[in-house]
């Protein structure tokens, strides 16, 4: 009898001991517990601690309150400016309501992937390359806000979207590594130019007060002489003065422009004599033929004035041609060349009476 006794008490204690342990749960400091008594919710969510529930009545649904770091994957997509970028993002989020993630959501989890890559594309397309490249903090927020409006019902909070990465075509991360080239080149360029407006600035001025002073000059010389010297170098650089070379060519000026008369004579071309040209007697000029026709009557006069011998007894003998018919059958003189002086027409001799 006792021992039966015994051994249902020890029967009871070991299913009071199962009992527990079935309904005995513990729930960490970063978790909230979900009860659900016959597949109804309960509405105290059980805290952190050791906590009961009844075994095959209730359910405990544990949900972790931690912020959640999630990497949304790479999206492809155009840009405003129709240039394809492939952007990732991360986003960073917490549960706010255990029950509402439990019972709105199958898996909050996977909701919040899915809105985030969805909103990312749409983020992309509205936005353009520079904006996604140097204004990222408007662009994550405009995504945060994006996400976190369906996530409320859920009992998610978005704590923070960031873009991660933006990748560029090839031809597209030349020709913009082109572009910041030729920027830093312009600034280069500026800030280099503006160094020797300062340091021309400087040295007008330092030359005005060398200037003031002769000697400046001088000293300034050795001084670039020991400078020179100090670098223990075989070769040594003096400054020559320009005022030097300008007093050699102020004295060479007048040598030259007496050289230059010389010169100009030696190469002016001597002219060449031309000898004149005889022209035939059909082609002389009207004014020519006017001017001899004066002269062959003054031939025609003195042949008229000339004394005739007296004639001799003897046969009868031919009448001499007149005066007119000689000069006529006188040859014509040969015109004289245009460039000559004018020739003075020979006299014509008379012909003595031929005899018979």
């Amino acid at each position: 009898m006792v021992q039966e006794l015994v051994i249902a008490i020890v029967a009871a204690v070991a299913a009071c001991a199962l009992y527990t342990a079935a309904a005995a749960k513990v729930v960490k400091q970063y978790e909230r517990g979900v009860v659900l008594r016959l597949g109804r919710l309960r509405n105290d969510v059980r805290g952190p601690g050791f906590t009961m529930v009844l075994p095959g009545v209730e359910r405990l649904r544990k949900v972790n309150m931690q912020i959640v770091t999630m990497p949304v994957p790479a999206q492809d997509g155009i840009t405003r400016d129709n240039v394809t970028v492939r952007v990732d993002a991360v986003i960073y989020f917490k549960v706010v309501d255990a029950a509402s993630a439990v019972i709105q959501v199958e898996d909050y989890r996977f909701a919040v992937s899915q809105m985030a890559q969805t909103s990312l594309r749409s983020i992309i397309g509205k936005s353009d390359l520079d904006d996604l490249l140097s204004n990222r903090e408007k662009l994550n927020q405009g995504l945060e806000l994006m996400i976190d409006s369906p996530a409320v019902g859920w009992g998610v909070q978005i704590d923070r979207v960031e873009i991660k990465d933006v990748s560029l075509p090839e031809t597209m991360k030349r020709s913009m590594a082109r572009q910041a080239e030729a920027d830093r080149e312009r600034r280069a360029r500026v800030i280099n130019a503006d160094a020797e407006l300062q340091a021309s600035k400087k040295l007008a001025e330092a030359a005005k007060e060398m200037s003031a002073q002769p000697a400046a000059l001088q000293l300034r010389l050795l001084q670039t002489v020991v400078a020179v010297a100090a670098e223990k170098n075989s070769t040594l650089v003096l400054p020559f003065p320009v005022e030097l070379l300008r007093f050699l060519e102020r004295a060479q000026q007048p040598v030259q422009q007496q050289q230059q008369p010389v010169q100009q004579q030696q190469l002016a071309p001597q002219a060449v004599p031309q000898e004149p040209v005889q022209q035939p007697a059909q082609q002389r000029p009207v004014q020519r033929q006017a001017a001899e026709q004066p002269q062959a009557v003054r031939a025609q006069q003195l042949h008229a004035q000339a004394p005739r011998p007296t004639p001799r007894p003897g046969p009868a003998r031919r009448p001499a041609p007149a005066p007119s018919q000689q000069t006529a059958a006188a040859p014509a003189p040969m015109p004289a060349p245009p460039a000559a002086a004018p020739v003075r027409p020979s006299r014509p001799s008379a012909k003595p009476l031929a005899k018979h």
